[in-house]
């Protein structure tokens, strides 16, 4: 790869994906006035500078018989502990079977116990996150619940309800569109979590319901917001979501090929976009090259965010990934794009579907992955 490769500029270049992108601008132009004044297209730049970076080998080290599934999260601790969301250990029928598994390592890599064996709300695995307390919070898009755990890894507190096995119509959500009414503590394919510095939790709220929700630190409803749409304050597959340090928060609205920022009460700030095309030749980890119609649905556009993570202070900055071309974007916390790194691939130093990020340093990441199963360490060296 190229130390720097070609930028495009949302409202000038004339590639497929490009065009896309002009049409879905003129139309949240279209939509509100306050999207063509806050949608900056990122169009200050011509090039992106390619990150160096190195992925740590044989970094976690599994008991004997026990195995990771798809890793769909990853976290670690103030001491340096390492936490795997894995949809491992599934039981049930080859279909609709429970997948989730949540493994705890050492810093060196050394498995140390797994965290809530067989359950309740294990189903299939989305998120794991560790607050500034080391309380372990785990999103279940399966069960539609989030569950906190104490560092000793006892369940402090549920979110959310899953389905009676005993009601005769449990089974998988159905995707109305648009979707039903939101309720209040209840979820729908539940995404993420991230807290503020008064230990409120923001919850995206995820496939269905797109919204994001905030609960207190003793856990009372707060307040939602957010619904199925295109425009400011709307969602379609809130997938990921961050805090700063001044306590706005990052959603990576995904179908909408997007990041949104607000304030700690919903009120929207601003949006942005990477809008980078694939390079020549570029293969996806799995299934064929995105087609125009594909791009336009917007999870494997380029750019798209499936994570995000935010460095901690006081310089942070805010990292995203995409599933095509597979690759990892650093951005100031205002959009500004300042470098990439990786492909798609199943070698170390690429990637098969990120699925989450967690980013201890600038220039660490942890990085989990759905289609290879596996969590890799990189240290970034930029210039």
């Amino acid at each position: 790869m190229n130390d720097r490769q070609p930028y495009s500029c949302l409202c000038c270049s004339d590639s497929p994906s490009a065009a896309f992108s002009r049409r879905r601008f003129l139309t949240l132009a279209a939509e509100s006035a306050a999207a063509l004044a806050l949608f900056p297209g990122l169009a200050y730049a011509d090039s992106v500078p390619t990150i160096a970076y190195e992925s740590v080998p044989d970094l976690l080290h599994l008991p004997r018989d026990v195995y990771f599934g798809e890793c769909s999260g990853v976290s670690f601790n103030s001491k340096g502990h390492i936490f795997v969301l894995s949809r491992g250990s599934s039981i049930g029928p080859a279909y609709g079977a429970a997948a989730a598994q949540l493994l705890e390592f050492a810093p060196d890599g050394r498995f140390v116990r797994e965290i809530g064996h067989n359950l309740y709300a294990w189903s299939f695995a989305h998120t794991v996150k560790v607050d500034r307390h080391d309380n372990i919070w785990v999103t279940d898009k399966g069960s539609d619940m989030v569950i906190k755990f104490t560092p000793e890894g006892r369940v402090a507190m549920v979110f959310g309800r899953k389905q009676e096995a005993a009601d005769e119509e449990t089974g998988p959500l159905k995707h109305p569109n648009p979707p039903l009414p939101a309720e209040p503590g209840r979820f729908r394919q539940v995404t993420d979590v991230a807290w503020d510095s008064a230990d409120n939790t923001y919850i995206s709220d995820g496939y269905i319901n797109s919204r994001v929700a905030k609960v207190d630190k003793d856990g009372n409803w707060l307040k939602s917001w957010g619904e199925r749409g295109t425009g400011p304050g709307q969602f379609h597959t809130p997938h990921s979501i961050a805090v700063d340090a001044k306590g706005l928060v990052y959603v990576a609205d995904r179908s909408n090929r997007r990041i949104q920022v607000f304030d700690g009460e919903g009120n929207f700030q601003r949006q942005f976009t990477i809008d980078v095309p694939a390079p020549p030749g570029a293969q996806p980890a799995i299934g064929n090259v995105p087609d125009e119609a594909t791009i336009a649905a917007g999870t494997f556009a380029p750019g798209s965010p499936w994570a995000i993570c935010i460095s901690p202070g006081p310089n942070q900055v805010l990292y995203c990934s995409d599933a095509f071309p597979g690759r990892i974007y650093k951005l100031t916390l205002e959009g500004k794009l300042l470098g990439m790194l990786g492909q798609s691939g199943k070698q170390l130093k690429q990637f098969g579907w990120i699925h989450q990020m967690a980013c201890p340093s600038e220039n660490v990441l942890f990085v989990a992955e759905l289609l290879n199963w596996r969590v890799q360490k990189l240290m970034l060296r930029p210039s």
